[in-house]
């Protein structure tokens, strides 16, 4: 795949690159959102996937992100797995507007995890949708409305995993449970926030975004 990268850090920036690289992947690596939104223009050669941190220079608030919404805005198929420092709901939210394909949010403590991080990666790069589980977990404790605080242990267990972009099979498969019984709980899940299911795969993601949207600001910045 061709890769491109933007991150402050010139360490982390060298390691994802040393990584990718291994892993056979042509990556291109910017400092700045300045760099990348110049790069990355109307008419440029859009890559196979982008990775942006949040915080960026010159203020190290949400340079990135905002790149990264520019950025889907003039090529919108553009796949684009955003790492933040911490779990701050508004910038995910801000993320997952529009069309939710292609889109990842993930904390910069997954890249730790090779496997997960590359997992994560490809599932982006085709057309999938991923949400960190730390960011679900914690959305989910502080939220007490608009159905949420309905769900079931086991309903959040397996809400937690289709934020993740499983399949009913590979959660089944993570649960060590059937695959009827998830997809009971799935039917459930959608029913209990209002979200009747249908054909419709987006309307898992719709789920998972129902946190996003309701859940209260807890302060912290990416």
């Amino acid at each position: 795949m061709r890769i491109v990268i933007a991150e402050d850090s010139v360490l982390l920036l060298d390691g994802l690159t040393r990584l990718l690289t291994a892993e056979g992947h042509e990556v291109t690596g910017y400092k700045t959102a300045d760099e990348l939104v110049a790069a990355l223009g109307p008419g440029a050669d859009v890559p196979d996937v982008l990775v942006t941190d949040v915080r960026m220079p010159p203020t190290h608030t949400d340079e990135g992100l905002r790149a990264a919404v520019h950025l889907r805005s003039l090529h919108p198929r553009l796949p684009v797995l955003v790492l933040s420092q911490y779990v701050e709901q508004r910038y995910a939210q801000d993320l997952f507007a529009g069309d939710v394909r292609g889109l990842g949010y993930v904390l910069k403590d997954r890249v730790a995890d090779v496997d997960e991080f590359l997992d994560a990666l490809t599932r982006v790069s085709q057309r999938g949708t991923v949400i960190d589980p730390e960011v679900v977990a914690q959305i989910l404790a502080r939220t007490r409305r608009s159905g949420l605080e309905t769900l079931t242990p086991r309903e959040r267990d397996v809400l937690g995993l289709m934020a993740e972009g499983r399949s009913n099979t590979a959660i089944a498969d993570r649960l060590v449970v059937g695959l009827p019984a998830v997809e009971k709980h799935v039917t459930s899940i959608l029913t209990k926030l209002g979200l009747p299911p249908d054909s419709d795969d987006h309307r898992r993601v719709l789920a998972v975004l129902r946190w996003l949207e309701h859940a209260p600001s807890n302060g912290e910045r990416p």
